[in-house]
């Protein structure tokens, strides 16, 4: 084992901002002389709440939440939203509208047919979920209850490029792998949310963003735990939370004001991307599976079409420093991850070890 930090592209749990991982190091068996650690102290005590608050108030500034919708601190995990979103929502109608443009969203698609009438408004698997829809391809139903998609695919590497227009039906998305990567109108959506290992925090805490108009309609079998309304009324502290990730949350968004806010994570993603994707383009070896113009800027899928070439690229980046470069068990081939603490430096030098090995085999 080495005593070296590594280049981690994982798709998740992922890098974390080092300063503050570092900043959690200093504080860890004593946060601000309290004499505990944040994972040993009462989610109901003075200095836990004014974590908590002061984190939901740095969200909500950082990605400019209006008011009328509130910000969840929860778990079950972004999976458990599958089942949480049309026990919620779809009572209205009874309906739902989901697009399909990955694994994640036809997970969630299969799961939202427990609970009422889902209607598959688009779908990327004609071509191995290499694309996203257009505007004009998504068949929209003007009764479904939402709207549901999955902003950024991390197993095929593709993202949404637009917010889709869906007239009076309210949007949900998934946000999990590109939240806190770009500016975002959260007016435009009725719900978001987001799994937090990607961008945000250590494994094991969602964020949803609610307008607050859509909880109390939920199916009556809704569990407590699982009800909008329960967690809003009790600020997500209905059962205990996941203090830890909170908190860890928090460091994350101070680093991101320090950086830019999303304007300046933006600015970074693209640089990033767009630096992989044209050393990838220009090889002769790689080729990458997203589509131009529906191209991931988190998570960047690519192949060379040979197995055996493609482990021996895998293997070889690990021994270099660029670990957790393997693909998806769906897809194979490589999928690097370049979520918002990925420093352009460990991509300049991808970029370089990727030329390197095109040269050589």
């Amino acid at each position: 084992m080495s005593d070296q930090r590594v280049y981690n592209f994982s798709a998740g749990p992922s890098m974390l901002p080092l300063s503050a991982l570092e900043r959690a190091g200093s504080e860890i068996t004593n946060y601000r002389g309290s004499g505990m650690s944040v994972m040993e102290m009462s989610h109901r005590s003075k200095v836990f709440i004014q974590i908590f608050e002061e984190t939901q108030e740095k969200l909500r500034r950082i990605m400019n939440v209006p008011q009328g919708y509130k910000i969840l601190f929860l778990q079950t995990g972004a999976s458990g939203q599958f089942s949480m979103i049309p026990l919620n929502l779809i009572g209205k109608t009874g309906k739902a509208d989901y697009a399909v443009t990955g694994n994640f969203s036809n997970l969630a698609y299969k799961e939202a047919q427990k609970y009422g009438q889902i209607h598959l408004a688009a779908s990327s698997e004609d071509r191995d979920h290499s694309y996203i829809p257009a505007q004009s391809q998504l068949k929209l139903d003007p009764e479904a209850s939402y709207f549901y998609y999955c902003a950024n695919n991390t197993i095929y590497g593709t993202e949404w490029q637009y917010v889709p227009d869906t007239g009076s039906v309210p949007l949900v998305c998934d946000m999990s792998s590109d939240i806190l990567s770009m500016p975002v109108d959260v007016s435009k959506f009725g719900l978001i949310y987001a799994g937090a290992q990607k961008n945000m925090a250590p494994a094991g805490l969602t964020v949803v963003i609610i307008k607050e108009e859509l909880a109390g309609h939920e199916l009556p079998y809704t569990p407590l735990i699982m009800n909008y309304k329960t967690m809003i009324d009790k600020d997500s502290m209905y059962n205990t939370p996941p203090c830890w990730c909170i908190y860890m949350l928090g460091l994350t968004l101070d680093w991101v004001e320090e950086n830019g806010g999303l304007a300046g994570m933006e600015k970074l993603k693209w640089q990033r991307a767009n630096m992989l994707y044209d050393t990838l383009d220009n090889s002769k070896l790689f080729r990458c599976h997203g589509e131009k113009g529906s191209r991931s800027g988190m998570n960047v899928t690519f192949r060379t079409g040979s197995e055996e070439l493609d482990a021996k690229f895998v293997s070889q980046a690990a021994q270099a420093g660029f670990v957790n470069l393997k693909g998806h068990r769906k897809t194979g081939g490589m999928r690097a991850s370049i979520y918002n603490a990925m420093p352009v430096e460990g991509v300049e030098k991808l970029c370089d070890f990727i030329k390197a090995f095109d040269k050589a085999n």
